[in-house]
């Protein structure tokens, strides 16, 4: 495992770890409140056989502020920026909720970086783009989870600092709907089957509206799907990848 590092670019930072070797590249983008560190099972499940990178956005787990909150477009940028860098070659890029839409952007706007998409329980449904329908959403789905899931997800909501509201309402404004059809890349799409925040009909929406998209269920799961249990997600993505 090499150790976490900090990437920059036009003034917003990312923290980036990187761990195993080997092919393919796997890319994890984590949701709102979150940081890379809730991945750490995913990881665990995924490093034996290829290189897994893992990802602090900018004002997330240990990456700093940036001086204004980004929009998903202007992340995107980011984390394709990374890849162009540091990467040899297209990677399989993951994104779990926010990170979802943050992952749709950049196979979207830099589709030479992307090999393959992965969108686990992919927000923002448009029938509930409201603070108070998604928060609903969430406090029900998490209401569910287990001790481990809610310890973690306070650590990293408390470390994602004051801004968490202006970065709430970046994540809401978004319009993911309208970028779904320029996906080129295979994409998957994912989600626990009780997933409250991303529901069965909105995934597929999502899935009907790229080019090339598949929708799969962990059966069992909800919104954190890849947090409490990585080992059926992890399955279901690899599967996946070997197909293309």
């Amino acid at each position: 495992m090499s150790p976490a590092r900090e990437f920059s670019f036009a003034g917003a930072t990312l923290v980036v770890e990187r761990r195993g070797a080997g092919d393919p590249v796997y890319v994890l983008i984590h949701g709102i409140g979150m940081g890379r560190s809730v991945f750490a099972d995913l990881v665990a499940h995924l490093d034996d056989r290829a290189e897994v990178i893992a990802l602090d956005l900018p004002g997330y787990g240990e990456a700093p502020e940036p001086r204004r909150v980004l929009t998903m477009e202007r992340t995107a940028d980011l984390v394709a920026a990374y890849l162009r860098r540091h990467v040899d070659g297209p990677a399989v890029v993951i994104g779990h909720s926010m990170g979802a839409q943050i992952a749709l952007e950049v196979a979207a706007r830099h589709p030479s970086t992307v090999s393959t998409l992965v969108l686990v329980g992919p927000t923002v449904d448009p029938a509930a783009r409201t603070a108070p329908r998604q928060l609903g959403r969430l406090l029900r789905d998490i209401a569910v989870e287990s001790p481990k899931v809610i310890a973690l997800g306070a650590r990293e909501y408390v470390r994602a600092g004051p801004n968490t509201g202006t970065k709430f309402r970046a994540m809401l404004v978004h319009r993911p709907e309208d970028v779904l059809a320029a996906v080129t890349a295979p994409t998957l799409v994912l989600r626990g089957e009780n997933d409250l925040v991303a529901p069965r009909d909105w995934c597929e929406r999502i899935v009907g509206a790229m080019p090339d998209a598949r929708l799969a269920h962990v059966p069992g799961r909800g919104h954190e799907t890849m947090i409490r249990d990585a080992a059926p997600a992890a399955a279901l993505i690899t599967a996946f990848v070997a197909e293309r």
